[in-house]
């Protein structure tokens, strides 16, 4: 009964933890020219911090996607372009 209790239990906690590995594995990259006005990740060329672009798809300004999405979206790239 010991082992049957200490099996479900371990199991159980592999199951909760599989969320948090998983998360903490995902790959990010900076994707540029697609951020709303006020709503970039971090500094511009012309700002010194996070959520103060002045312009919708400013192509200084970037958000943090997930790996490999960034060249799927239309207008978007992975390196700032100047305006």
């Amino acid at each position: 009964m010991k082992t049957t209790t200490l099996l479900i239990a371990s199991a159980v906690s592999a199951a909760l933890a599989m969320p948090l590995v998983a998360q903490a594995q995902a790959k990010t990259e900076n994707c540029y020219g697609i951020a709303k006005a006020g709503k970039n990740d971090c500094k511009t060329a012309n700002s010194s911090c996070a959520g103060t672009s002045k312009k919708d798809a400013q192509t200084d300004a970037f958000v943090a996607v997930p790996a490999g999405l960034c060249e799927k979206i239309v207008g978007a790239s992975l390196q700032p372009r100047k305006s």
